[in-house]
């Protein structure tokens, strides 16, 4: 355990390379139409700029904790911290598109062990008593890293060009790599470890690893572009994910040194519960970050700078909120009562959301609801992952931290591709079904007819022009109409799926008298 300055300085250390990582998942968003420019790329070319990060990051991330044993935990975070600062550098100096795909799959090997491997250096650094409050500074990263991500982002493309959303990454980069060359130390588990000689590696595993879960993810971050199943390319990877994960279970139930231990889950009711509502707290938190601008910039005209300032407060109050709800752990409040409070709370964010949505909305309309987000994400994070890691020990812990780690990353891409999916196909019918409503015999509507003829008249359009253009304008009222009503049953879906987790807390099991987490020997 450290002490002092120096374990204040690796608390900085790890909670700002988290940070790193989480951003870049999110920032390069309100990028993309700046890149398509500047690179000549089409809008399918320019989405492997996200796709290629999130797929490199879930394939790393559930190896982190064998790499670490085999090469030495600061080793491998320092390697981890040296790769994403070099590919950052090299994805702003990028020429054309491919290379700036390339560059960010680089990254995102890097920004996988970031994430996974923080998580275990806090714990090491921080003694028994003080573990909720660890895994609180790191639970600030991991909720507030996304959300911002599109504020810094938005204000940078607004002043600046897009390689500076890269750019900005090295000058941190730099400092944590010193930082950990001068401040970070194995524990003496990892040092007293002998690697595994090469030939009892789990070979196998790593590339049913690879080719499952690689494309599951590429599936999700390409179907809505691909139009999903009628696309053969999408068809092909979605049967190799199949074969992919079948095998990769079969392979890691049965080997005697699997890459990642998934009979771990067997041997932890609470575990397979955390694991499950982490996929859930996953998917609220990147589905809400991932639809809201969308609806703000879209329907209501916001630009990427305002949109990211609305989701700061809530943020922000998350990261405050964090060492709260490790204290509130640590005094012996049982998760088993925090987490119906906080999901909850999700759900009521959601449905107030649904209602907020109109089209005169403004920013105050939405400030009360994503403060709420943000206390309800506070309550989550931390008792999610406590809860999971309870009465596990040993090796076991660092497999856990892994699992759910991937497991919270695939449920925010499968929220992502859910809420773009059911925005595209529920506009397309909700519009059929406010359409059907509107008829040019109806006399209230003729009358909207003849009002916007005679406006675009007195501006000196010539009658059939006037006409035209009021017919173009009743279709994009019903447009905008029909849009606030798919985005208002958006939220609701997304709220609904945190409501229906409740039950599954009942299954929590409570520690039994003395004992407690082992988070020590995560990874």
């Amino acid at each position: 355990m450290e002490t002092g300055f120096t374990k204040w300085i690796i608390v900085i250390t790890v909670v700002m390379c988290c940070l790193l990582e989480l951003i870049d998942t999110s920032i390069v968003n309100v990028a993309l139409t700046q890149m398509m420019g500047n690179l000549s790329a089409t809008q399918q070319e320019v989405s492997w700029v996200v796709a290629s990060y999130g797929i490199a990051n879930v394939i790393v991330i559930p190896m982190t904790g064998f790499l670490a044993e085999q090469f030495g935990r600061r080793n491998y975070y320092l390697f981890s911290v040296v790769l994403f600062t070099i590919a950052s550098m090299l994805c702003g100096q990028s020429t054309n598109i491919w290379e700036l795909v390339a560059f960010r799959f680089i990254q995102g090997i890097g920004g996988g062990a970031l994430m996974a491997t923080s998580q275990a250096i806090l714990i090491d650094t921080f003694p028994p008593k003080q573990l909720p409050l660890g895994q609180a500074l790191f639970g600030m990263g991991v909720i507030i890293g996304p959300t911002i991500g599109p504020t810094l982002g938005g204000w940078i493309v607004t002043n600046y060009q897009w390689p500076w959303i890269f750019y900005v990454n090295v000058p941190v980069g730099i400092l944590a790599t010193i930082f950990t060359v001068l401040f970070i130390r194995d524990p003496e588990r990892i040092k007293n470890a002998i690697p595994r000689p090469l030939r009892e590696i789990d070979w196998l595993g790593i590339f049913l690893l690879i080719l499952g879960v690689g494309s599951l993810q590429l599936v999700l971050e390409q179907g809505e572009t691909e139009d999903w199943f009628e696309s053969l390319y999408i068809n092909f990877f979605t049967l190799m994910s199949v074969v992919g994960v079948v095998g990769f279970i079969w392979r890691e139930l049965t080997a005697r040194h699997p890459i990642v231990d998934l009979r771990v889950l067997t041997r932890s009711r609470n575990l397979a519960i955390g694991a499950f509502l982490s996929f859930i707290l996953g998917f609220g938190l990147f589905a809400s970050v991932f639809v809201f601008p969308i609806f703000c910039q879209r329907i209501l005209g916001f630009t990427a700078e305002q949109t990211g300032y609305l989701l700061l407060p809530g943020a922000l109050l998350s990261g405050f909120m964090m060492p709260v709800v490790g204290k509130m752990i640590q005094s012996g409040v049982p998760q088993k009562f925090i987490l119906p409070v906080g999901f909850a709370t999700f759900f009521i964010f959601s449905y107030w959301m649904s209602t907020q949505i109109s089209p005169t909305a403004g920013e105050s309309d939405f400030f009360w609801p994503l403060i709420l987000r943000g206390f309800g994400l506070a309550l989550l994070f931390l008792p999610i992952t406590t809860m999971s890691l309870s009465g596990i020990s040993g090796k076991d812990a660092g497999q856990a931290a892994g699992l759910t780690g991937m497991i919270r990353q695939l449920g925010g891409s499968f929220g992502v591709a859910l809420v773009g999916t059911y925005l595209e196909r529920s506009i397309a019918q909700n519009r059929v079904g406010i359409a059907s409503h509107v008829s040019l015999y109806d006399p209230e509507t003729q009358q909207r007819l003849q009002g916007l003829t005679a406006s675009f008249m007195s501006k000196g359009a010539s009658l059939l022009d006037a006409q035209q253009q009021a017919y173009a304008a009743l279709s994009g009222m019903i447009m905008k109409q029909t849009s606030i009503v798919t985005y208002g049953q958006t939220f609701l879906m997304i709220g609904t799926f945190f409501l229906l987790c409740l039950p599954l807390i009942l299954l929590v099991q409570r520690p039994k008298p003395g004992e407690k987490v082992d988070l020590n020997a995560a990874h």
